[in-house]
């Protein structure tokens, strides 16, 4: 999932669990998607702008959720991953959002963990809600590469977040902004990034759902059904 050369030289690198959020509201007839531009301190995809996301962290497979990932949801990711790994993974996108933009995808509830992961949910006396989140796509970055990723890519509209707060850039996004969807790929984004806009057009309502991974087999990639 990076515009990096393959490299032959590269010892073979199991690609580590993340997910992305895709973030989107409607206005009439547009639909916006909010993205950023990765901090040019990165080594990986410095400058190119993304949705918020990263790599699964111990913690998010114990995170304090409001309520579950939907059950259509997890039979999908059940594919791939066991229900717990693929908690975390939609967690993993809900506390990669807070984190990089400040928004919350959460619900009022009682936050008992302490880990710092969480901090900003306790702060706000609310809780992770995987409920509204739906899965887009998988994209797993080729051998070959020096970073590999299974990122698993999950959207819901922003009436899902818990208040109305405008985004706010970090460390790691920077150019936090709401994007026309009609106007996204005029962005500098990198390859997986356009695949996955592909993705969103293609099961925002009311086109059916049916999620996509891309992958490569035998050196090339392909997109095939979950």
């Amino acid at each position: 999932m990076s515009d990096e050369l393959h490299r032959k030289d590269v010892k073979p690198i199991r690609p580590r669990l993340a997910a992305s959020l895709i973030l989107t509201r409607r206005e009439g007839n547009r639909v916006d998607v909010l993205m950023g531009r990765r901090s040019s301190k990165h080594v990986f995809m410095p400058n190119k702008y993304v949705f918020p996301g990263g790599r699964v962290d111990r913690a998010d497979s114990t995170a304090p959720l409001a309520r579950d990932l939907d059950g259509r949801v997890l039979d999908l990711m059940a594919r791939a991953l066991d229900p717990r790994r693929a908690r975390a993974a939609a967690a993993a996108a809900i506390r990669e959002t807070a984190e990089e933009t400040g928004l919350l995808i959460a619900r009022e509830a009682p936050v008992r963990s302490r880990h710092a992961n969480w901090s900003p949910f306790r702060q706000a006396g609310a809780a992770p809600d995987l409920a509204s989140l739906k899965l887009i796509t998988r994209a797993i970055t080729p051998p070959g590469r020096t970073r590999r990723f299974d990122t698993w890519f999950f959207t819901t509209d922003a009436s899902a977040l818990l208040d109305d707060r405008a985004p706010q850039p970090s460390s790691e996004l920077e150019d936090v902004q709401w994007v026309p969807l009609a106007e996204s790929r005029d962005l500098d984004l990198p390859i997986v990034t356009h695949f996955v806009l592909d993705e969103l057009k293609r099961v925002l309502p009311p086109a059916p759902e049916h999620p996509r991974c891309m992958r490569a087999v035998r050196g090339k990639m392909i997109v095939e059904p979950m």
